[in-house]
């Protein structure tokens, strides 16, 4: 830092407009207290140093910039006389961290007014206790209560994601009791099915067959190919047919059972071959019972496979007993994240996923990801509902030189350009009153930003938005750690 101290002109100092106001003799203990000092072109102070002095431009150029992982990203850049920055918190003492949170360089040669940390606290102290009090309350007040409604958020989250995994495990349980029922009352038909069989007049080799058979229909059963309608349709009228040429009764009701089964009418040719003629009608009853329990009892494994995997992919999404900050598969939670979110995205929206999976797994906090994820893919959804309900939400991750990209595209109308700068402010919403907290989006910033020292960029034009998130495929260095969770505050905006 090459700095020169000048003489301190109270006329000069007094013009600025943060000090306008002032009394002379108040201007006279600025300028004791503090100095003028001209900077080369050059750095001025650095992000995460102590910050020992509050710094007033008189004339020249500065640059704030904020440090994102390795890279050092340009916030604000001003010409203005009289902004203002550095150690402005000073007044709360020691009750937050005293350090730069940005860094300030100059592109000229530039004059500046600066007052040690400590003068500044004295001053806003005995000049404006009450500003200062209403200041501390500011402060504190909007940091607590950003964590409460970040906390809400993630509560409301939670409840949505609850109610929707509620949804999707019920139908699976719903299915599989329906299923369980039916199941008892078709074993309750074969036992006295069986019973006849063992009353009538079958030698033990035509039961022998028989079981013979309902083996081999069990094995057909398990390895049924899928039809299209028209195929279905064609083998239900010849199965149909087939069992009223052969004497069965209600063949029409048999037929869609057999058809589901994968059976047709060359089994039912060799069925005929194995067992006599009289005793037929009652082999084929037996078996269509055989049928019956064989898919009743698939419909209950796919359904408790189901609520298996919902309550897995509900466990991948909570990181439930896994460590904070590991090296994870994005994809994994890229597919919790969705099938959590399966009930919001619904049918008639189309979901396409383009995933590279040759990229490696990358260092992160899988449960806070997730959460990023649930933000960005919940406002696609609303977004393309917004626009009537239909659309498709495009999910997809590729390489971009050192750094894994994750994309969430939605043809929804876009983001107004009006607005495009804001949205990952704190508070800042386009929801009506009550349905946003402007909060999910400014989570979602600091997660990917502070946490896992990415970037998180919004591109948009109607009909096609993308959310990037970019994040690093190796851990960054300890000394690039983000300093602070504050998001980008500039001087302009301080003055």
């Amino acid at each position: 830092m090459n700095a020169q101290v000048l003489p301190c002109d109270r006329l000069e100092i007094g013009s600025l407009f943060l000090f306008e106001k002032l009394s002379g003799e108040q201007l006279g203990r600025l300028c004791a207290e503090g100095r003028v000092e001209r900077f080369e072109p050059g750095p001025v102070y650095t992000e995460g140093d102590p910050a020992t002095c509050f710094y007033v431009m008189i004339e020249g150029t500065v640059v704030l910039s904020r440090r994102v992982g390795g890279d050092d990203i340009e916030v604000t850049r001003t010409s203005q006389r009289g902004v203002y920055s550095g150690a402005m918190q000073a007044y709360l003492g020691d009750r937050v961290p005293q350090t730069y949170n940005n860094s300030m360089r100059v592109t000229e040669p530039t004059r500046f007014f600066v007052l040690p940390a400590q003068s500044f606290a004295d001053v806003m102290r005995e000049w404006f206790p009450m500003a200062a009090h209403l200041l501390e309350g500011l402060f504190f007040g909007t940091r607590n209560t950003q964590r409460a409604i970040g906390q809400r958020e993630r509560l409301l989250a939670l409840g949505s994601l609850s109610a929707g995994l509620t949804h999707e495990l019920n139908n699976p349980a719903a299915a599989a009791v329906r299923a369980t029922a039916t199941l008892r009352e078709r074993v309750g038909r074969m036992r006295h099915k069986l019973s006849l069989i063992a009353q009538g007049p079958y030698s033990r080799e035509a039961l022998a067959s028989l079981i013979e058979i309902q083996e081999r229909t069990a094995e057909r059963v398990a390895k049924a190919p899928v039809l299209s309608p028209l195929e279905a349709a064609d083998r239900e009228d010849g199965i149909s047919d087939w069992l009223e040429d052969h004497g069965v009764s209600e063949g029409w009701r048999i037929a869609p059972t057999f058809v589901q089964a994968g059976l047709d009418t060359e089994w039912l040719e060799q069925v005929a071959v194995t067992v006599d003629e009289e005793i037929l009608p009652g082999a084929v009853g037996w078996l269509n019972y055989t049928v019956e329990t064989e898919l009743l009892m698939d419909e209950i494994n796919d359904s408790t496979t189901r609520i298996s995997h919902l309550v897995d992919a509900a466990k991948q999404y909570a990181q439930l007993d896994r460590a904070p900050y590991r090296e994870v598969d994005v994809h994994e939670l890229l597919d919790s994240t969705l099938l959590m979110l399966s009930g919001k995205i619904g049918p008639q929206m189309r979901l396409v996923k383009e995933y590279d999976r040759s990229l490696p797994q990358v260092p992160a906090y899988p449960a806070e990801l997730n959460q990023v994820w649930t933000n960005l893919i919940d406002n696609a959804v609303q977004a393309i509902g917004g626009a009537g309900g239909e659309g498709t939400l495009t999910v997809r991750t590729a390489r971009e030189g050192d750094r894994m990209l994750v994309e969430f595209r939605d043809t929804g109308p876009g983001v107004p350009e009006e607005i495009r700068g804001r949205i990952f402010d704190p508070f800042f919403t386009t929801k009506p009153v009550g349905q946003g907290t402007g909060l999910g989006l400014d989570i979602s910033w600091r997660i990917v930003v502070n946490k896992h020292h990415g970037s998180l960029e919004v591109e948009s034009v109607p009909g096609d938005t993308r959310f990037r998130v970019l994040l690093p495929l190796t851990a960054p260095d300890a000394g690039t750690d983000a300093r602070t969770e504050d998001g980008p505050s500039t001087s302009e905006e301080s003055s």
